[in-house]
């Protein structure tokens, strides 16, 4: 398991080259790569801010609780923080099962948790200024199915 909260760009591609390689266990991968995406025309950049530690710890409680309930083999989030362009990858998360299943279901169980749980703060910014992004309702009724 691989927890990593950083400011830095990551490769998509490169971490799922390098993610469940040489396991003879492993008979599914499941990446999902989260865009900085722009539902208004306007934003020009997003601004993500965490508690240093806080964090990590929360993303580590859910990722072994689902590691744990569908038998992962391996798991891997990347969280970026700091300020983000619009396009730019925001986070990953990876999973590695025997069967698809499990993958699938351990790498949407985490993305909806990442969504709605995990300690982020996000603000839009844009020619108008900055706003805080509220939660969605969506988010929350996301979670209601684990």
């Amino acid at each position: 398991m691989r927890i990593t909260l950083q400011q830095a760009a990551f490769d998509p591609g490169q971490e799922t080259a390098g993610f469940g390689q040489g396991r003879a266990d492993v008979g599914a991968v499941v990446t999902f790569t989260g865009l900085v995406r722009d539902d208004s025309g306007k934003m020009q950049a997003l601004d993500i801010e965490h508690y240093p530690g806080m964090t990590e710890r929360a993303i580590t409680a859910i990722a072994e609780q689902a590691i744990s309930r569908w038998s992962l083999a391996d798991c891997l989030v990347i969280h970026r923080y700091g300020h983000l362009a619009v396009g730019e990858p925001i986070m990953m998360v990876a999973t590695a099962a025997r069967h698809r299943a499990d993958a699938f279901a351990a790498a949407e169980f985490l993305m909806d948790y990442l969504k709605s749980r995990a300690p982020f703060w996000k603000k839009e910014i844009g020619p108008d200024g900055e706003s805080w992004v509220a939660a969605k309702d969506s988010d929350e009724v996301a979670l209601t199915r684990w």
